[in-house]
Parts: structure tokens; C-alpha cells; sequence
């Protein structure tokens, strides 16, 4: 596959990724709940209305999903804000920000009777 040809692939599949991203997040309201359903018609918009053959649009509309799900989640540490025994989260989007006690973190989801996920790590 000669260099041209190669970039045209990227280029495709980057307009496509985005078309589906688009849709997704034009679409994901109607959906509340139904993420499968949601994915399948982003699939058929592709396919449908853009020509994306089936395989291909399965995969692009995979990548922008995880794009998705991945930027919906705009809560951060505020490092500078926080201090050893507070921890600021902030959420840029809409500006709010809490103190959250380190010991409560500690008791509520570190120490938690139910807690089979995190593991103590030592250096």
C-alpha cells in the first residue's frame, strides 16, 4: 500500500470515527439506558446513510463509544486546591468543586466491608 493511499485510509476512517461520534452524541438521549441499542443505530447511520461497509463501521463506531464514554467524565483532583487531609474534585464543566475528607474516602471505600477491588500496595 503506497504512503498516499495509506493516509487516505487514515483520513477516511477519521471522518468516519467523528460521524459517529457526532451521532452518538446527537442520539444518546433517546437512548437513556440503551447503550446497545444506541450502537447498533449509529452502525446503521453509518452503513445507511455513508456507505461505511458493515465490518468497518462496527469498528469505528466501537472507538468513538469508548471516545464517548471516555470524555463524559469531566471530574478531576485538584491537586494544587487539596491538602493531606482534604480532597478538592472539581468538575470543570459546570464549575463545582468538593472538600472530601481524606479520612472519609479511607473509611467509605478503602476500609469498606464490601471492598473486593482495592488492594494495599506497599513501596
Amino acid at each position: 500500500m503506497s504512503t498516499a493511499t495509506h493516509l487516505d485510509q487514515q483520513e477516511y476512517e477519521a471522518c468516519m470515527q467523528l460521524a459517529a461520534l457526532c451521532f452518538l452524541q446527537r442520539h444518546q438521549a433517546e437512548y437513556l439506558g440503551n447503550d446497545p441499542l444506541l450502537f447498533c443505530r449509529a452502525v446503521q447511520h453509518l452503513t445507511a446513510s455513508l456507505g461505511v461497509p458493515l465490518h468497518r463501521a462496527e469498528k469505528l463506531v466501537a472507538r468513538a463509544y469508548g471516545e464517548l464514554k471516555c470524555s463524559s467524565d469531566h471530574h478531576q483532583l485538584d491537586v494544587e486546591a487539596s491538602s493531606t487531609t482534604v480532597a478538592v474534585v472539581t468538575d470543570p464543566s459546570s464549575g463545582l468543586a468538593w472538600a472530601v475528607p481524606v479520612n472519609l474516602i479511607y473509611e467509605r471505600i478503602i476500609n469498606a466491608t464490601d471492598n473486593r477491588r482495592l488492594r494495599l500496595v506497599t513501596t
